[in-house]
């Protein structure tokens, strides 16, 4: 693992605590749904970073698909966990430490932008797309609802379509191509909602 120093996060630190736990009711929720309508706007072997990549599910099965994958998760202890199931090094980092420039053509952030406050989404925003190459593609999913809240020990941003579109207007780097909503796909979790977007740099 590649590390980046930050400052303590309470949401990070309950991933550390509860990284096994996390792991182990993540890692084999099949997301394969999700995969297509991104995946279907990169050529094979493109270069994807997984943003937040969790239990390294996600970064695993693109890796499998042919692609180039960067993993990159703020929990340096969740982090050493999707390394042993990837495959590949984690970089530990934080969405407001990215500092890559025109480097991927796919930017994957499965429900791991929602942990970053409204505030900093913009500035979060405009750094995936410059670490996107021109016309790479950006998936980002968030619990669906407006506002921000704190549960569980972790805090959460919500969006729906209104929310998402005023957020976007602050980052004209970035062009939406779609949005839409979806159940979630853990087992006894189905009531729960999330707005899934594409976006193009």
């Amino acid at each position: 693992m590649t590390a980046t120093p930050f400052c303590s996060d309470p949401t990070i630190a309950h991933y550390d605590t509860e990284a096994a736990a996390f792991f182990a009711t993540t890692v084999d929720v099949d997301m394969s749904p999700l995969y297509a309508p991104f995946l279907d706007k990169l050529a094979l072997g493109a270069a994807i970073l997984d943003a937040g990549c969790g239990s390294g599910r996600d970064a695993l099965a693109f890796r499998e698909r042919g692609f180039a994958v960067t993993a990159m998760e703020p929990s340096p202890v969740l982090a050493k966990l999707a390394e042993a199931h990837c495959g590949l090094p984690v970089v530990i980092r934080r969405f407001q430490d990215i500092d890559w420039h025109a480097r991927f053509d796919g930017i994957w952030a499965c429900a791991s932008l929602l942990h970053v406050p409204m505030m900093d989404l913009p500035d979060v925003l405009a750094r995936l797309a410059r670490a996107l190459r021109s016309g790479g593609v950006l998936y980002a999913s968030f619990k669906y609802g407006r506002g921000e809240r704190e549960r569980g020990g972790r805090r959460f941003t919500d969006l729906d379509e209104a929310r998402l579109a005023e957020l976007l207007q602050q980052v004209p780097e970035l062009e939406l191509i779609e949005t839409w909503v979806t159940a979630d796909r853990r087992p006894g979790r189905e009531d729960e909602r999330w707005l899934n977007a594409l976006l193009r740099r």
